[in-house]
């Protein structure tokens, strides 16, 4: 197999759109964590405020006169929190079918039109605010079904696009979008919401999602054989280098698939890591101001921090995660276990310590920052592994895998919210100790049972033997 250059070649550019639509999809999820600060009454979110006798306040602030023309709403901590879980009610419901139908009409139409949606429902968030919160938790869980198909969609068009020596480069990089819409939206969202209106947030980045529509409704397509502009040498490279991979049943083997062990191995992984990522993504805003004290200014670059570390690395381990499996000639599962411990206990280490360094608020940072850059690992590691054991179905597999792994966001935030309830260090070291000692357990199950083999029931032939 010769393989094609990477430069300008169909599916580099196909991960680079990818990596734009992920990148925008998880702008639109996390910009109201952003802004809820902002959209809530000060104080309704406590009884009284119990923020000041922790740490010293961080007076560096620039004295702009700040907007103050959004409107305010008295939510209750609970009431957030409700908030901020309803996306995931809607993602939840539109993993497996997302997977399903990839499988059946291609993972290009699903793609575009959930990022489509979910733009569309972002642009009508400021206006479901107003008229209550049923209507704004109404539209979340609704972003939430449009964001549900997108990662099953994109696994699904990868088992016809990515060559198998170069998965863990062309997925993370089309992945990685995902760390850099948090890492620009978070401290975008902020300035946002100091220099003009909290509703900004949101109608900037939807028209931004639509935008990206029409860009990858015209440029992409969902194999190799239908691309427009594919070189011949390419669309030869990649259809070679699957050939003995995918499955021409077209009937979904539903019973082997749910007995594999393999697949509850990538199950509880992404559960717990799911755990640590979500819990850090809703709340370490929440975190920051009310133990750390920063004001939201310094808060949305801070926060947003750790995300770009994770980027870096997910990019990065990607790289190296293939030169371990074509140079090197380390076997797909020892890559992919290797990748997945580091991606898993460090974090569960350094979150740990976040909890115990007290005011010093650099280290905090810097805690928080390298336990979520490490977590990068994870892309090459248990992430990619769906495409490993059974590339037909692989659309489907993240589906049924990411349906366990939303559970965590919709429960973590809930339960972290009601165990800070006065906001002490103590009550934080908790939520900590949780999400670490549910990494460890992940990463332990899947170092046991993980495999990096094509299992037979993904393979054509596989109904021929049985009878």
């Amino acid at each position: 197999l010769v393989s094609v250059p990477a430069c300008c070649s169909a599916r580099y550019n196909l991960a680079l759109l990818a990596c734009f639509g992920f990148f925008l999809l998880y702008a639109l999820r996390v910009n109201l964590s952003v802004a809820l600060v902002d959209m809530v009454e000060p104080n309704t979110s406590l009884g009284k405020n119990t923020t000041s006798n922790v740490c010293p306040e961080h007076s560096s602030t620039i004295n702009v006169p700040r907007n103050t023309t959004g409107e305010k709403y008295s939510w209750d901590a609970d009431t957030q929190g409700w908030i901020l879980g309803s996306f995931f009610y809607g993602y939840i419901i539109t993993q497996i079918p997302g997977g399903y139908l990839a499988s059946k009409i291609g993972g290009k139409l699903l793609l575009g039109f959930g990022i489509f949606g979910t733009s569309v429902f972002t642009l009508l968030t400021p206006l479901a605010a107003n008229m209550g919160v049923g209507y704004l938790i109404a539209v979340r869980a609704l972003e939430g079904l449009g964001e549900g198909v997108t990662f099953p969609a994109m696994h699904s068009m990868w088992s016809s696009w990515a060559p198998p020596l170069e998965r863990s480069k062309l997925l993370s990089i089309s992945y990685a979008g995902a760390q850099l819409g948090t890492v620009v939206s978070l401290p975008l969202s902020g300035l946002i919401c100091y220099y003009m209106n909290w509703v900004y947030v949101f109608y900037i980045f939807g028209a931004l999602g639509v935008l990206w529509f029409f860009f990858w409704m015209w440029l992409v397509s969902d194999t190799p054989e239908t691309h427009r502009s594919i070189s011949h040498a390419e669309r030869e490279y990649i259809l070679s280098s699957l050939k003995d991979q995918l499955s021409t049943q077209k009937s979904v083997p539903w019973r082997p698939i749910l007995e594999s062990l393999p697949l509850w191995a990538i199950v509880v992984a992404h559960f717990s890591y799911n755990w640590t990522f979500y819990t850090l993504l809703t709340l370490l805003p929440t975190y920051m101001k009310e133990i750390l004290r920063f004001d939201a200014q310094e808060n949305g670059f801070l926060s947003a921090l750790p995300y770009f570390g994770c980027w870096l690395c997910i990019i990065l381990s990607g790289q190296i995660a293939d030169y371990l499996r074509e140079k090197q000639n380390l076997s797909t599962l020892c890559v992919r276990r290797c990748f997945t411990l580091i991606g898993m206990i460090g974090p569960a280490v350094f979150l740990v310590a976040a909890g115990f360094i007290g005011c010093n608020y650099a280290l905090a940072v810097a805690f928080v920052t390298i336990s979520t850059t490490l977590g990068g690992f994870c892309t090459s590691g248990y992430s990619i592994n769906h495409l490993d054991i059974a590339p037909s179905y692989a659309g489907i597999l993240l589906g049924i895998t990411n349906s366990f792994a939303t559970i965590p966001g919709m429960v973590g935030p809930v339960i972290a919210k009601n165990l800070t309830h006065n906001n002490t260090v103590g009550e934080w070291q908790t939520v900590f100790y949780i999400a670490a000692s549910i990494n460890l357990f992940g990463a332990i199950f899947f170092v046991l049972f993980a495999s990096g083999e094509v299992q037979d029931w993904a393979v054509s032939g596989y109904h021929l033997h049985r009878n």
